[in-house]
């Protein structure tokens, strides 16, 4: 009898391991399978460039997109000759920085509705307390989140206003 115990134990044990190895090929599969889907999840950025000569003499992309995320460098109140415009106006600066935002999120095929994200920087922090309420023409459903800055400086010393966002393109 001890001998058919022995027998008995030794085919629970080795179908216990072959239960454990179906489950481990199982798991290889399942892993394989999840890394060809994140493989294909990957995507490469996509940059574009507002005033190409400008930014390149400058170091910097204004917008690049990756996946459903694009983030946009800051715009400042200038001409395509990279020239400073609104000298002076703050609120003129303003308006001719989210006119600009607005070209590169119709790049994208996006709107301020999907600006999750803007941080303003600026010289002049009464100004913009001052002026801030135009932000409401440009969010019309909700405000993103985001910080007011004030700094000591911009790129140039005209410019008073540099408005930065990060964007979440719904699909």
């Amino acid at each position: 009898m001890k001998k058919v115990n022995l027998d008995f134990h030794q085919l629970i044990l080795m179908m216990i391991i072959s239960a454990v190895c179906i489950a481990l090929q199982g798991c290889k599969e399942a892993e394989k399978e999840v890394e060809e889907e994140v493989t294909e999840v990957i995507e490469h950025p996509e940059y574009f460039n507002l005033r190409p000569e400008i930014e390149k003499s400058y170091g910097y992309t204004h917008a690049i997109k990756v996946g459903n995320d694009i983030k946009i460098s800051g715009a400042v109140s200038m001409d395509n000759d990279g020239n400073p415009t609104a000298v002076g106006d703050f609120e003129q600066q303003m308006k001719n920085c989210y006119a600009d935002l607005d070209k590169i999120l119709k790049h994208y095929g996006c709107t301020f509705d999907d600006v999750i994200v803007e941080n303003i920087f600026t010289t002049n922090m009464p100004l913009l307390l001052e002026y801030g309420a135009y932000r409401g023409t440009i969010y019309t459903k909700n405000f993103p989140t985001g910080s007011w800055i004030g700094v000591k400086e911009l790129a140039l010393p005209e410019f008073m206003i540099e408005i930065e966002m990060e964007v979440h393109k719904m699909d």
